[in-house]
């Protein structure tokens, strides 16, 4: 039985609330260019790292050779810039083309702390269940390293990647896939369109990174189904927002693991490393790669949908397809 809550649906009157939709082939086609152009405006950072770096691309070794403070401002400051540019893309986007403000993509004011605090609880323990599945059985363990890199002497650079780094960037990732894409489609086509559309944008958009393989593409997939009815459920964004940060933030710099395929710099309060075969453990490409995050997404996304709902009826109107 489908929910009220995913046909009836506040984020998908706030879509409404424009003076125009954008069809499918323009959603993806705006996307991919929202996605280059804000890559674009980071480059002169990168450009700047290199020139530290003496003109390498290896970042993760110069990372090691500095302190956690100093290459976590670099990393929050490459997050900020290349991640907010495209909060303001899309921004850019909906304010010009669709005709509607900032608001209508899920950041309406009402129980903002709320939602934002419970997602980042939410988004903690989730992760910490894709552990709690590895360590116990020996497919996780501490990993030796430089004591300066680590713990209290790294918690500098830690705190300084997830804000305003990490926050923003998680934000940004919603902003575009189930802040604007999701609801727009909804509302034109149809409510699952919305949802598989965002969520397989969401998997390719991650295409590029490091050691993918098929099974951690599959997962970016769940993740994006996952956080389509995530926010759904909410009607808002907040919550999925702090969540996806949260998620990224406590993988790369509290556990010291890879965040889809690549190393956080900024240093770790631990440093576990992943010690059973790479379809459970996901190997190079982090744990998102591996059987124990299917499981996790699998059951939040059951728990989701068949959570009893609440006696507060949904806000939103019935979705008929807008053409």
């Amino acid at each position: 039985m489908v929910p009220a809550w995913f046909t009836h649906n506040r984020l998908y009157d706030l879509a409404r609330s424009g003076r125009r939709l954008t069809p499918w082939w323009g959603v993806i086609v705006a996307g991919i260019l929202i996605i280059i152009l804000s890559q674009v405006l980071s480059f002169p950072l990168v450009l700047a790292q290199m020139m530290l770096n003496g003109g390498s691309l290896d970042f993760d070794q110069w990372a090691a050779t500095v302190s956690p403070l100093v290459s976590g401002f670099w990393l929050s400051l490459l997050l900020t810039v290349s991640f907010g540019a495209m909060i303001l893309l899309v921004w850019l986007w909906i304010r010009f083309y669709e005709r509607r403000g900032i608001v209508t993509i899920g950041f309406e004011p009402q129980r903002v702390w709320f939602l934002y605090g419970r997602g980042l609880l939410l988004g903690f323990a989730a992760f910490c269940a894709v552990i709690g599945l590895l360590a116990p059985f020996g497919f996780a363990a501490v990993e030796p390293s430089d004591p300066a890199q680590v713990g209290l002497a790294a918690l500098g650079g830690v705190l300084l990647v997830l804000i305003p780094g990490w926050l923003i960037q998680g934000a940004a990732e919603e902003v575009l896939t189930r802040g604007w894409m999701l609801p727009t489609l909804a509302v034109r086509y149809r409510p699952w369109v919305g949802v598989v559309i965002s969520s397989l944008f969401f998997a390719v958009m991650h295409g590029l990174n490091p050691n993918l393989s098929a099974l951690a593409l599959l997962n970016l997939f769940l993740y994006g189904l996952f956080a389509a009815l995530y926010a759904l459920r909410e009607e808002s964004l907040w919550g999925i927002c702090a969540f996806h940060s949260i998620w990224n933030w406590v993988q790369g710099n509290f556990f010291g693991l890879e965040v889809s395929g690549q190393v956080a710099s900024g240093g770790m309060l631990f440093n576990l490393i992943e010690t059973g075969p790479d379809w459970l453990t996901g190997g190079a490409f982090g744990p998102e790669g591996g059987i124990a995050t299917t499981l996790v997404l699998v059951v939040s996304m059951a728990i989701i949908w068949w959570w009893p709902a609440t006696s507060r009826q949904p806000a939103g109107q019935p979705v008929t397809a807008e053409r």
